[in-house]
């Protein structure tokens, strides 16, 4: 439809109290525009020829007189609305879910006001890493599946010593599995900081280090079950009060009178004689007597050879034969074996029984803490006497200085 010489502009097209007008060309816009409102919204589009726009215009005024408020989105806005509700049709087919275009709008702007910035992708992969992988597991079974993978580190090899302390093992397979009797039924995802606190509660017939040693290997089974996915990785479990270490009282550190090391040592079975000589005299550690043989006394003359395998910092050291400790050494002709066969245990038992029988004070490792007094007290230096027990200097300053005067 060609424009007519006698149509003025502005053209008002109305049908019933809707109106739409064009507007004539310009010099400056040579397109016919046509503006209308639709649900309080003044819309604007442009048309090459003045019939375009007219038909353009009488189907309008009659679509929004209907109640269509269609007519307010443009075309580009158009196709957009029919490709969403294609792809929310798509996903009621897949899903079984049916969303509206205001439902997963709202739901989107919503949920993007809370990633501040960040995108929804983002946050899927995030979730899809942490809740959505997690296995369910019962505490029980997971617990002995832990256990059951550090059993091999507990076992020593062939001329080899085990990575973890047989005793340790013991310890942290006993508290573990108190642990998931304390929550039967229960899966570790299921765990909450309430469960730790409940669990820890009442364990106040032990010391501090020992609720402190407990929380270690609980603390050691959720990370395990963290990198197995049987927890999220953002469980927040480590922040139940249950789990907060406590301060443990370092105990004065005592230890065995020269009178009462003599008493001792001459009083002691041929058997135990060497154990209490080498521990008192050049402060090894008991576990560390028990794994020597008699051949890594005599190897290094006028030393005591303490190999990586045997020490607890699994670094070898040499210990020097003082002349007192060679004088007890003397009567041991023995050159194979081990110093003490009979084990750890029964060395303590037998010791402790020693010890009552004389009337002597019991001393916490006071064997090795009266080689370390006195040497430090001799040599008044830490790093010597550090380099002998195989400790740090700064330890042997701390716990040792000063001692030699209750003697």
């Amino acid at each position: 439809m060609a424009e007519k010489p006698n149509v003025r502009f502005p053209k008002v097209i109305r049908f019933r109290r809707v109106e739409a007008t064009i507007y004539g060309k310009k010099p400056n816009y040579p397109f016919y525009r046509l503006a209308y409102y639709v649900a309080g919204r003044r819309v604007t589009r442009s048309f090459k020829s003045y019939g375009k726009a007219k038909t353009e215009a009488e189907r309008l005024v009659r679509a929004v007189a209907k109640g269509s408020q269609a007519a307010a989105l443009t075309g580009e806005q158009s196709r957009d609305a029919l490709a969403a509700i294609e792809r929310l049709e798509h996903f009621r087919q897949s899903t079984g879910r049916r969303y509206s275009i205001l439902a997963a709008v709202s739901e989107f702007v919503a949920t993007m006001e809370k990633l501040k910035g960040r995108s929804l992708g983002e946050a899927a992969e995030g979730f899809l890493q942490t809740v959505a992988a997690v296995t369910r597991k019962d505490v029980a079974e997971a617990v002995e599946e832990f256990l059951e993978g550090r059993k091999h580190k507990a076992e020593a090899k062939e001329g080899k010593r085990s990575q973890l302390s047989a005793k340790y093992e013991t310890n942290v397979t006993s508290w573990l599995r108190g642990f998931a009797k304390t929550f039967p039924a229960t899966a570790v995802c299921d765990l909450t900081k309430g469960h730790l606190d409940l669990y820890f509660k009442p364990l106040t017939d032990v010391g501090t280090k020992n609720r402190n040693d407990r929380r270690a290997a609980v603390k050691m089974f959720l990370s395990w079950a963290t990198r197995q996915d049987y927890l999220p990785v953002n469980h927040r479990l480590f922040e139940a009060n249950g789990m907060m270490r406590e301060t443990v009282e370092t105990a004065d550190t005592d230890f065995f009178r020269p009178a009462e090391l003599q008493k001792l040592s001459d009083n002691a079975p041929a058997d135990l004689r060497p154990v209490l000589a080498i521990a008192g005299l050049a402060g090894l550690r008991v576990e560390e007597i028990m794994r020597l043989d008699w051949a890594d006394v005599w190897r290094v003359e006028g030393h005591v050879e303490i190999t990586a395998r045997q020490a607890k910092t699994r670094q070898r050291r040499l210990v020097e034969i003082c002349p007192a400790l060679a004088a007890w050494l003397k009567p041991c002709h023995k050159t194979t074996g081990k110093i003490y066969p009979a084990g750890v245990h029964v060395f303590h038992r037998r010791f402790a029984e020693l010890r009552d029988g004389l009337k002597i004070p019991s001393r916490r490792n006071g064997l090795r803490h009266a080689f370390c007094t006195y040497h430090f007290a001799l040599h008044a230096n830490e790093n010597l006497t550090a380099q002998q027990a195989g400790n740090s200097p700064a330890m042997i300053h701390a716990h040792y200085k000063g001692l030699h005067v209750r003697v």
